[in-house]
């Protein structure tokens, strides 16, 4: 076993600033617009200080050990789930293709170097996977039979073999087989603690945005939802699957399914929104903006502050209701045109995230007075669109601006929309 500490520098928060969130995502034939100037871009004065100075005031240390595994006792630790904490969300949903895993098993048997995981150590004897999900996931899989190899090109002849039923040599060339495993040990997160430099969330966001060896990098929700365990984000991720609101949004109901076709749902595996945990993200922004003192920065900020709140599961499921209960009056008083506006320029209907979660924040603050509301419903739905054609309120419903007091404005205007004063 090989211990070691890796040192990294950051300057202010620079290296944070890692993910634009502004996008236009294609979802089916419906397009999400979640805004466009949503990118944290910091403006920093940078003191004139040498190079040592730099790396003893704004260096944190990364504490790490170096172990390789046989593919058998990965396994066993996966199985058993005492060790390994191997969630399917934990960083993103797409799991790698037959095709993908197969590459990773002829590699292995070829003892071709395999780019290493990355553990964090939660708790003592216990590890999150920081990255290599889906190599774990790969390996687990085909010692359990649950896939065959295919398109296998060196050691073809194994096309069609499931792990139970290879030859006891090709067995054990597997068993012999090892994987390397970095882990980043709880000295990094009690150092910072004690010496109040910069928070473990930033360290591990840090870090996690420095590993390469999965592929495409990870998008900002996707990030949170690996940093941020625990009954928030087990909340986020229900109400993710209620029914209005995947109705609303074009995701693929969940019918109770079992957790295999759960995530290996085809249809819902092409949808963009759940593929990138972008509804999740959705989720969040009710969870962010519903408290106006988390108004501020940008909606990157915002929404990295909520998901990072400690809710116990009483809190949780009471935001569960209240998300749900939020969603399905305006599913009510909305009807098939929930969140939609015509976008200005080519006139094609759009979803508007902007839309909402300030419809979603604004009925928060008045649902006491909901009865009025419902009782207005004809009303409601007339101002919306009277606003929709008025340019400046169009450009602040869709979120052409995604500025604090944009977002303050902008859940503003949809309280007057709901409940005129």
């Amino acid at each position: 076993m090989i211990f070691g500490i890796c040192t990294f520098v950051l300057s202010g928060d620079i290296d944070l600033v890692l993910v634009k969130e502004g996008f236009l995502e294609q979802n089916m034939e419906t397009a999400i617009e979640f805004g466009e100037n949503q990118s944290d871009e910091l403006e920093l004065e940078v003191p004139q200080i040498d190079a040592d100075e730099i790396l003893t005031k704004n260096s944190f240390r990364i504490f790490y050990q170096t172990n390789n595994f046989f593919l058998p006792q990965i396994c066993e630790m996966i199985k058993k789930g005492e060790t390994i904490n191997l969630r399917p969300e934990y960083q993103r949903r797409l799991r790698w293709t037959n095709l993908q895993k197969s590459k990773l098993i002829e590699s292995l048997m070829l003892n071709i170097p395999v780019p290493p995981v990355f553990f964090y150590e939660a708790k003592e004897a216990r590890y999150e996977v920081m990255d290599g999900q889906q190599r774990l996931s790969a390996v687990a899989d085909f010692f359990s039979g649950f896939y065959a190899l295919s398109g296998l090109q060196v050691l073809s002849a194994l096309n069609g073999f499931r792990y139970p039923k290879c030859s006891p040599r090709v067995r054990r060339a597997l068993d012999r087989a090892t994987i390397s495993v970095i882990v980043l040990l709880k000295e990094s997160e009690d150092e910072r603690l004690q010496e109040d430099r910069h928070h473990i969330a930033d360290i591990r966001r840090f870090v996690f945005n420095r590993l390469n060896t999965g592929g495409r990098q990870l998008n900002a929700q996707e990030i949170r939802n690996a940093l941020n365990p625990g009954p928030l984000n087990d909340c986020i991720i229900k109400c993710s699957q209620f029914k209005p609101f995947t109705d609303v949004f074009g995701i693929p109901p969940y019918t109770g399914e079992n957790e295999d076709s759960y995530y290996e749902h085809p249809d819902r595996q092409k949808n963009s929104l759940y593929a990138r945990m972008q509804d999740c993200e959705l989720v969040l922004r009710f969870v962010a903006l519903r408290k106006p003192e988390n108004i501020k920065g940008s909606m990157r900020s915002m929404l990295d502050r909520a998901m990072e709140e400690k809710l116990s599961e009483t809190e949780a499921n009471q935001l569960e209701v209240d998300f749900c209960s939020r969603f399905s009056f305006l599913y009510k008083i909305f009807e098939n045109n929930s969140f939609k506006v015509v976008s200005a320029g080519d006139r094609k209907e759009i979803l508007s995230a902007a839309l909402y979660d300030a419809s979603m924040v604004a009925m928060d603050r008045i649902w006491n007075q909901r009865s009025k509301v419902m009782g207005d419903k004809a009303g409601v739905n007339k101002r919306l669109e009277a606003a929709i054609n008025k340019e400046d309120e169009y450009e602040l419903i869709v979120g052409r601006k995604n500025t604090a007091e944009s977002v303050r404005s902008r859940i503003d205007l949809l309280k007057n929309i709901l409940l005129p004063e």
